[in-house]
C-alpha cells in the first residue's frame, strides 16, 4: 500500500525533506502539487527524516502538498518496442510516440554474477582502423575515451553507432547541448541504424537528477536485450557530466566533499556503471563505451583518475585523432590471435616506427641534419597519420592491414621493419617504393 504524507518539513532546491518511516533508499516518490504531479526519488534517509530530489525541480512545490511514495524504485518499459525511440532521464517518450508501460524493468539493479560470466574473447568490429588494427575492442569490455571539450567526440560515437556490429545500441546522453542530441539523431536516422538504437537523452536544461538516471536506465535495457541473446553496445557521453551532477547533490545535501567537492563514493558509483559490461554464458552481451570529457585536460582529475582504476583500458581523443601513445586496450591480445596471423606483429612494428618518426619530427623540429633513415621515418609518419589515424578512413580490419603493409613497402625495405621474415615473405606487396 501507497504511503501518503502531507507535510513537507523543508524545500532546498530541488530537495524537499519529510518525517516518513518504512521506506527505502532509491524508491520513487509522487508529488501531488497544484501544477501538476511531479516525481521525486528518495536520495537520503536519517532515522524518520527522509530526503528526495525532485526529477522537475523544486520550483512549484510547497510544504502543503501531498507526498505519496510508490513503494518501487526507478523503472522502465522493456520490449522490442524500444527499438528506435528516444526517451528522457524519467523515461518519458520525447519522439512523439506513446508512452510505454508494459514488462515495467528496475533499474540500477547489481551487476551480473561472475559465474554467470564468461572471459571476453570476441573482436567488436567498428571499422575505425584506430580502434579495429591497433586497439581492438573486445565484445563485453568497459572503456572510456578520454577526450576534452571541442573535440568530436560525439561525432566518432555516432559513427562507432553506425559502423559497430552489435545486435543493439543503447545511447545514453547526459548534458547534451540540444544540437548534439539532434546531431546523433540525425546521423543514426540517415545512417540506419536508428531502428537498432535506444536514446536516453538528458540535454543541459533537463532536470539535474535525470542526469543520474541516464546511465542506469541505458545499461538495465541493454541487460535485458542482452539476456535475449543479444550483442548489445551502450554508448554513454559524458560521463564527467554525470559526476557533476552527483556532486551538485551532494553538496545540496551538504555532505562532506572528497577531491574536489565531488561526494566520497565517485569510485563506487562509476564502478557499478561500468561493470555491468558482461558476456553471459548463454546469451548475448554488453560491450560499454563512455566518454570522459578531462576538465582542462587533466588526467589527474577525479572522474578520468577514478575511471582508469575501473576499466579496461581507454582511448585517448586529442586533435581529433585517436592516439596510439596513451591509448590502451587492454584486451585486445585476447582477440588479435583470432584475427589474421599478421595483426599482431604488424600492429607492433607500426608502432614501434611511428615512435621513432615522433623523435624525428622532435630532431628535425631542433634544426638537426637529417639522415636518409629519418626522410624514410618522416614520409612513413605522414602516411600513417593520414591513411589510418584520420577519423573519416572506413576500412575493414582486413583492409587496414593491407593497407598497412603498403605503407611500410612504400617507405622501408622489408629488413627495416623489424618484423619476422615469414611474415614479410607472404605479406609484402610485390610493388615497393622504399628504395
Amino acid at each position: 500500500m501507497n504511503k501518503v504524507f502531507n507535510r513537507i518539513e523543508s524545500i532546498a532546491g530541488s530537495v524537499i525533506t519529510v518525517k516518513a518511516t518504512g521506506v527505502r533508499y532509491n524508491e520513487l516518490a509522487q508529488i501531488n502539487t497544484r501544477f501538476g504531479k511531479s516525481l521525486a526519488q528518495v536520495n537520503k534517509i536519517d532515522g524518520d527524516t527522509v530526503s528526495l530530489q525532485v526529477f522537475a525541480g523544486g520550483q512549484g512545490v510547497s510544504t502543503g502538498d501531498e507526498v505519496r511514495f510508490l513503494g518501487h524504485d526507478m523503472r522502465i518499459s522493456f520490449s522490442d518496442d524500444l527499438l528506435g525511440r528516444i526517451f528522457n532521464g524519467s523515461g518519458e517518450p520525447i519522439d512523439n510516440g506513446p508512452a510505454l508501460h508494459d514488462n515495467m524493468t528496475n533499474i540500477g539493479g547489481p551487476s551480473v554474477n561472475p559465474t554467470k560470466r564468461i572471459l571476453a574473447n570476441r573482436m567488436m568490429r567498428t571499422n575505425i582502423p584506430m580502434i579495429d588494427m591497433f586497439n581492438t575492442l573486445v565484445v563485453s569490455q568497459k572503456l572510456p575515451i578520454f577526450s576534452i571539450s571541442g573535440e568530436p567526440y560525439n561525432q566518432l560515437l555516432a559513427r562507432i553507432a553506425m559502423q559497430a556490429e552489435a545486435d543493439v545500441i543503447v545511447l545514453g546522453g547526459m548534458g547534451l547541448k540540444y544540437d548534439d542530441f539532434l546531431y546523433f539523431k540525425d546521423e543514426l536516422s540517415k545512417g540506419g541504424a536508428l531502428s537498432k538504437t535506444v536514446m536516453f537523452i538528458h540535454t543541459a536544461s533537463d532536470p539535474t537528477v535525470e542526469c543520474m538516471m541516464i546511465p542506469d536506465m541505458a545499461l538495465a535495457v541493454a541487460e535485458q536485450f542482452a539476456l535475449q541473446d543479444k550483442d548489445v553496445l551502450v554508448l554513454l557521453t559524458d560521463m564527467t557530466n554525470f559526476a557533476d551532477s552527483m556532486k551538485e547533490v551532494a553538496i545540496t545535501q551538504e555532505q562532506v566533499p572528497s577531491n574536489r567537492g565531488y561526494p566520497g563514493d565517485l569510485y563506487s558509483q562509476l564502478a557499478a556503471r561500468y561493470e555491468k559490461a558482461v558476456d553471459f554464458a548463454n546469451s548475448g552481451s554488453v560491450t560499454v563505451l563512455a566518454v570522459t570529457t578531462m576538465p582542462g585536460d587533466d588526467v589527474t582529475h577525479p572522474v578520468p583518475d577514478n575511471t582508469g582504476y575501473i576499466t579496461e583500458g581507454q582511448y585517448y581523443l586529442k586533435g581529433g585523432r585517436i592516439e596510439p601513445f596513451g591509448s590502451l586496450s587492454r584486451l585486445k591480445q585476447n582477440v588479435n590471435g583470432k584475427t589474421r596471423k599478421d595483426h599482431r606483429a604488424l600492429m607492433d612494428g607500426m608502432i614501434r616506427l611511428y615512435s621513432a618518426y615522433k623523435e624525428t619530427v622532435e630532431k628535425k623540429n631542433m634544426g638537426f641534419a637529417m639522415s636518409r633513415w629519418d626522410e624514410k621515418l618522416l614520409k612513413y609518419g605522414e602516411l600513417f597519420e593520414n591513411k589510418l589515424m584520420d577519423l573519416s578512413v572506413n576500412l575493414t580490419l582486413e583492409q587496414a592491414l593491407d593497407l598497412g603493409w603498403q605503407i611500410l613497402a612504400e617507405c622501408f625495405e622489408k629488413d627495416e621493419t623489424g618484423i619476422k621474415t615469414d611474415l614479410t615473405d607472404e605479406f609484402w606487396p610485390e610493388q615497393s617504393g622504399g628504395q
